[in-house]
């Protein structure tokens, strides 16, 4: 297990150090000069010349990038053209508001995702069961961009139950974690329907209802445990899917997170700022990706064994 998780922390090493690269040689490749676009197009030649100088802009590709890397091995990312702040500095800031956002959407997913799932697979082909798969899968099939705005209109502004924007305090947060953890609520509730009905099949189950046990104790003592193995990994995989991928609900909600800051960067060409905001959001798939085989491997002894 030692050995299996030591390769999968080699091949993190590599993919992190290849989307740097991809991304370095990308922005620096596309046509146009940065600088013109955050000085704006009334800057003269000059000007722009000599700013290019002064942040290394003008050096050759290799040497721009080993000097990055060397800065980034020290938690320097540089300074963002746009905000004219340390990018570091925007990132902590940011990346609070996006842990929260993704821990309350993670919360509602699991809690809604596991808890349908359940019901579902123990009312099999009921009208109920019907009921609980259709919300899972308009939460899978609704883009997050539709659902946010459903859940702005609906309760923001006809109830004005919850705030339409912001968060300046947790209820702020309701929302867009609703929206955000939707698609991944309905997604739980599929496979954890699917894996329990499989399980329930096996014949130990059959052995537990020989001996008295009912339907929830089945679930709950027996069950439950073994159907809950590729919903854990999913669910693991799916948090850092959601610390990366809150670029739309954070925009639509004028929230200031890590993918409104990429959004920003994108629209300005701020090379530092989205080099970060790549960075940050790769090496959290790359941890949860981890995380999600560490769990496994707790979970299903089978796989310790064979590591």
């Amino acid at each position: 297990m030692k050995h299996t998780l030591l390769q999968r922390l080699i091949q993190a090493v590599i993919v992190l150090t290849g989307v740097v690269l991809l991304t370095f040689v990308m922005l620096r490749v596309v046509p146009g000069n940065p600088i013109e676009t955050m000085m704006g197009e009334h800057a003269d030649a000059a000007t722009i010349q000599r700013m290019t100088a002064e942040m290394g802009l003008d050096q050759p590709l290799y040497v721009q990038f080993f000097k990055y890397v060397a800065s980034a091995f020290r938690g320097d990312f540089g300074t963002s053209y746009s905000l004219g702040k340390p990018v570091k500095q925007l990132l902590n800031s940011a990346f609070a508001n996006t842990l929260t956002l993704a821990l309350f959407a993670a919360l509602f997913a699991w809690i809604v995702g596991i808890g349908c799932g359940i019901f579902s697979a123990l009312r099999k082909n009921r009208l109920s069961d019907r009921l609980f798969m259709g919300f899972s899968l308009l939460g899978i099939s609704l883009p997050v961009f539709m659902a946010a705005m459903l859940l702005q209109y609906v309760f923001a502004f006809r109830l004005r139950w919850l705030p339409i924007s912001g968060v300046e305090s947790w209820k702020g947060f309701i929302l867009p974690a609703v929206a955000l953890g939707w698609n991944s609520a309905g997604q739980v509730a599929q496979m954890t329907r699917t894996s329990l009905l499989e399980t329930m099949r096996e014949e130990y189950i059959d052995t537990a209802r020989a001996k008295g046990r009912g339907p929830a104790g089945v679930v709950v003592l027996h069950a439950l445990r073994n159907a809950m193995l590729p919903v854990m990994t999913m669910m693991t995989i799916q948090f850092s899917g959601l610390l990366s991928g809150a670029v739309i609900t954070e925009t639509v909600f004028s929230i200031n997170g890590v993918g409104r800051l990429m959004v920003q960067a994108i629209s300005g060409r701020d090379i530092p700022l989205l080099q970060g905001t790549s960075l940050l959001a790769t090496a959290v798939v790359i941890i949860g990706s981890l995380l999600a085989d560490c769990l496994y491997a707790v979970l299903d002894p089978r796989i310790r064994k064979e590591g």
